[in-house]
C-alpha cells in the first residue's frame, strides 16, 4: 500500500529486528526507557503522533518480560500498553485507516490449557504472571478494536530463535546452546530432556506478521464491525530438548556441556507445548526454515558476536 508507516514498537529486540526487514514503511521504536513508566508513557506517546495521517500499521513486539519475570515488572509493561492504547485510540478517531499487531504469547497463555496440541480453539489457561498479562493486554486490544474500529491481529506466538537473540536474556534455548558450543562455558538446564516445544524461526515469524497485516486489512475494508483476528504463530513441528541437543550435537561435531540442576522458574515451565494452527492457513506456508537450517544461522550469528566480543572458544 502506497504510503503506509508500520511502527514497529521494540524494533531492536529479536523480532522487532526482523519486522523492521519486511515491513512496509517501517518505523523504529526501540528506545523506550522501559523501567521508567512515566519517561516511557512520554516516548511512547511521542512516537505515536509520529504516524500521522496516512495509512498505518502497529507491530506491538515489545517488552522487557519473560516467563518468570516477577509480578510487578509485568504489571508495569500491562498498564503502559494500555496507555499507549488510549494514545493510540485518538488517532485511531482522527483516521480509520490503521491496523494493530499484537506479540503474545503461545507459551505464556497455554501453559496449563488441557490436550495438546494447542489450537485457537483451546481455552487459554495461564501460568504464571507473564502469561496472565499478555491475556490481559490481548483483552485489552480487543476492547481497543471494539472502540475504535481498527482492525486487530493478535498472535499467538511459538518459542522464536534465531539471530539476534539477546544472550543476557534467560530464555532462548537454541542460542544458549550454540553459546555453550562456541563458548565452551556449560549450559544449565532445569527442565526434562522430554520437554516439548515449538521451535519458529524469527525471520519466517517475522514474514507472517506481515502478511497476516496484509491480509488484515483487506478483509476489514470488506467486513462491517470491528475485525479481530487470533493466530498461533507455530512451525506446526514439535522438538524435544534432547531433539535440539542432538541437532547440535550433528552440526558442532561433538556434545554441548549440559549441566542438569533445579531451579524456581523451572515450576513456570509444562512439559508439552505442542502448538497447531488452524486459522488463516496460508501463513503457515511461511514458516519454511528447517530447525537444523535455523541453528546453523543461529550458531553462525552468535560465533561472529562472541569474535567481536573477544570471547570466542579456542
Amino acid at each position: 500500500m502506497s504510503g503506509l508507516r508500520t511502527l514497529v514498537v521494540g524494533a531492536g529486540g529479536l523480532l522487532g529486528q526482523q519486522v523492521m526487514r519486511h515491513a512496509p514503511g517501517a518505523v523504529a521504536v526501540s528506545d523506550v526507557p522501559w523501567e521508567e513508566l512515566d519517561r516511557a508513557k512520554t516516548v511512547l506517546r511521542q512516537r505515536v503522533r509520529t504516524i500521522g495521517s496516512g495509512p498505518w500499521n502497529v507491530v506491538w513486539c515489545a517488552g522487557p518480560g519473560v516467563v518468570a519475570t516477577p509480578k510487578a515488572q509485568i504489571e508495569q509493561e500491562r498498564l503502559l500498553f494500555g496507555d499507549f492504547l488510549a494514545d493510540l485510540a485518538d488517532l485511531a478517531g482522527r483516521t480509520a485507516r490503521g491496523a494493530v499487531f499484537f506479540a503474545s504469547s503461545a507459551g505464556g497463555v497455554y501453559a496449563d490449557s488441557a490436550g495438546p496440541p494447542f489450537t485457537e480453539a483451546s481455552t487459554p489457561t495461564p501460568r504464571t504472571p507473564y502469561g496472565i498479562a499478555k491475556l490481559a493486554m490481548e483483552a485489552d486490544l480487543r476492547a481497543f478494536a471494539e472502540q475504535t474500529g481498527t482492525p486487530v491481529l493478535i498472535g499467538r506466538i511459538a518459542n522464536l530463535y534465531g539471530p539476534g537473540q539477546n544472550l543476557a536474556k534467560p530464555q532462548g534455548l537454541v542460542s544458549q546452546i550454540c553459546l555453550t558450543h562456541l563458548s565452551g562455558q556449560p549450559l544449565s538446564l532445569y527442565v526434562p530432556m522430554d520437554t516439548r516445544r515449538d521451535y519458529l524461526y524469527v525471520e519466517d515469524c517475522a514474514r507472517m506478521i506481515v502478511a497476516g497485516l496484509a491480509e488484515l486489512r483487506q478483509r476489514a475494508a470488506t467486513q462491517d464491525g470491528p475485525l479481530v483476528v487470533t493466530k498461533i504463530l507455530a512451525s506446526g513441528r514439535t522438538t524435544t530438548v534432547g531433539g535440539l541437543l542432538g541437532e547440535s550435537t550433528r552440526l558442532f561435531r561433538r556434545r554441548p556441556r549440559v549441566v542438569l540442576g533445579a531451579s524456581p522458574a523451572a515450576r513456570a515451565q509444562v512439559l508439552d507445548l505442542s502448538l497447531r494452527s488452524t486459522e488463516w492457513a496460508a501463513l503457515d506456508r511461511l514458516a519454511r526454515t528447517p530447525l537444523p537450517v535455523g541453528i546453523a544461522r543461529t550458531a553462525a550469528d552468535v560465533a561472529q558476536r562472541l569474535r567481536l566480543s573477544g570471547r570466542q572458544h579456542a
